[in-house]
Parts: structure tokens; C-alpha cells; sequence
């Protein structure tokens, strides 16, 4: 049997800060645990708001960190020819359909409660090919994927049982926009399907693009990876880390002097694999690691988590 294969997927579109760090560390003791390969993929399919960079800042924030790699880095825009086949075969198969939906018409045509995943109608699904050549010949489309009619049942190393409908993914999908980027759900499950992914990793709040990359699978007759969606790591006040808490980037840390074995003290804690806040490697973690020991709801940082980390000397 082959040793399972993980992935680290960092988007070089800012700094790491320590809600990317979460993700990733427990990514790395997962696949450590299970004496599995770890391939680092650089997601700059966004080519607009992707910045070599940050790219470059991303391979040294990790291995200062210890989250080493035994594959990579691979980019994902070198795979556009990839991609569109992809995307032609499931056009040709009648999997995916043209879509000249526009912003204002999916706002109008958004049916979903406030705070709900807005549900696509489906509205240019059913266009004849007439109608299409002639919409083609004025703006060229974006490409939706056909969200199967039937909910999405899979067993998370996390959540547990997750059941999810079509709706509550927003039913049928984006997979490249009219501008000709690919969106994040195909170049994702494409990658995890040539790298032989199997376990993906990542935050909780990503759990309604599992559905959506398990059809693209499934229309293209591949295995399933498992999935472990972890908790967010958020601030003292209940808000997602994100760019405004740039003193919180590893960068930032690694500016004021704290040790990377106190930021891995520190998600150690906040997993549940430490009973307190003290330093400490990577290594001395793999062999405890259990998906067990960790919260299925999110986590918060103490008040000063800058202030904890500088005193860890």
C-alpha cells in the first residue's frame, strides 16, 4: 500500500498569519502521524492578486516554522492547458454548461434567507443551442458545473458525518469565469486528483466546497480524497484572522523575535495536544496526534497572543 499523500495549498496572495499556520500545522502532524508524503502547492491560479513575492515569503515562513515538505513547490498557472481540457471534456460530456449570468442577475436571482448560501436557479442550463451561439457571439460565458440532485454524504476525520444538499452548496457552480480564469474549485480538484491526493485538509469554513469538488471527481470517474475540515482559528473578540491582523503574520513574529517554537506551542495548546502554552518542536508532537483531541468548534487566541509568544524565550 502507498503511504497516504497530504498537501499544503497556500495562496501567495499576502503574508501567512497565524489562522494559515493553524491550518497548516495540523495538515503537517496529520501526515507525519501517518508517515504520509506532503506535497506543497503554491495556489496562484489568481493570477491578478497573486504575487511572486509572496510566494517566495511563504517557503521561508514554513520552514522557519519546521512545516517541511517532501513534493514541490508546484504552481498551479503552469496547469491552465490542464484545466481546459478538464473543463472541455466535462462541456462535451454535458456536465458543465455556459452561464451568462451577470453579477446584478445572480443578485436578483439569489433565493436563499440572509446569511444562507445563495442557490443558483440554474437559469442558462437549459438555453437551446441557439440561444447559446447567439449569447456566445455578443459576450463570451463563464462555465458552470451541474451540482448532482442528490445530497452529499461523506464521514469527515473532524465533523464526523457531514450531510450537505445541493442547496446549502448554492447549486450548480462557477468552474471558469468569463474572463477565462479558472475558478478555485476546478483547479483544486484537478490538482488533488494528478497529485494523488488523499486526505485533504483544511478550515471548517471551506466545508461546502467538498460537495462541489466531489462531483468533479465523480464526472470524472476519479477517487475520493478523505477530508478533515478543522476549526478556525479566530481572534479574542470571535473574528476570522485575516490581513488586518498583520502583526499576527509570521512574518511580523519572526520581525519582533519570537521563536517558532513558541508559535508551535501555542497551536499545540489551542489543539489540545499540549495541556499548557510552552515551546516546543514539531517532532515531539507527531506521535501523540490525534484528530480526537481537537474541537469541532472554533477556536479563539487568548487576549495578547502577540504579548504570550514574546514571553516564551
Amino acid at each position: 500500500m502507498h503511504p497516504p499523500r497530504f498537501r499544503l495549498a497556500p495562496s501567495p496572495t499576502g503574508y501567512l498569519h497565524l489562522g494559515n499556520a493553524w491550518a497548516f500545522f495540523l495538515c503537517w502532524l496529520a501526515a507525519r502521524h501517518k508517515q504520509g508524503t506532503i506535497v506543497l502547492r503554491i495556489e496562484d491560479v489568481d493570477t491578478a492578486r497573486c504575487r511572486q513575492a509572496y510566494a517566495d515569503a511563504i517557503l521561508e515562513d514554513l520552514a522557519w516554522l519546521g512545516l517541511t515538505w517532501d513534493e514541490g513547490p508546484v504552481a498551479q498557472h503552469p496547469r491552465i492547458p490542464r484545466y481546459t481540457a478538464v473543463l472541455e471534456h466535462l462541456v462535451a460530456a454535458g456536465h458543465a454548461y455556459p452561464c451568462w449570468c451577470s453579477r446584478k442577475d445572480l443578485q436578483e436571482l439569489a433565493s436563499a434567507p440572509h446569511g444562507e448560501t445563495p442557490v443558483y436557479p440554474g437559469r442558462c442550463r437549459s438555453l437551446s443551442e441557439d440561444e447559446r451561439t447567439r449569447r456566445a457571439a455578443l459576450r463570451p460565458p463563464a462555465f458552470r458545473l451541474i451540482l448532482p440532485d442528490t445530497a452529499c454524504h461523506f464521514d469527515d476525520a473532524v465533523l464526523g458525518p457531514i450531510q450537505l444538499t445541493p442547496a446549502a452548496c448554492g447549486g450548480d457552480f462557477p468552474i471558469r469565469r468569463a474572463d477565462g480564469l479558472f475558478a478555485y474549485q476546478l483547479a483544486v480538484a484537478v490538482d488533488d486528483l494528478d497529485g494523488g491526493i488523499t486526505t485533504v485538509v483544511r478550515g471548517a469554513d471551506l466545508l461546502s466546497s467538498t460537495p462541489r469538488q466531489q462531483a468533479i471527481f465523480h464526472y470524472l470517474n476519479a477517487p475520493l480524497p478523505r477530508y478533515a475540515h478543522v476549526p478556525l482559528l479566530l481572534d479574542a473578540t470571535g473574528q476570522r484572522l485575516a490581513k488586518r491582523h498583520s502583526a499576527l503574520s509570521l512574518r511580523a513574529l519572526r520581525h519582533v523575535g519570537v521563536r517558532p517554537q513558541a508559535v508551535i506551542g501555542l497551536l499545540a495548546w489551542l489543539a489540545g495536544l499540549r495541556p499548557s502554552c510552552t515551546p516546543c518542536g514539531m517532532e515531539e508532537l507527531i506521535a501523540d496526534f490525534a484528530w480526537a483531541a481537537l474541537p469541532c468548534h472554533p477556536v479563539h487566541l487568548p487576549p495578547d497572543p502577540l504579548g504570550m509568544l514574546q514571553r516564551q524565550r
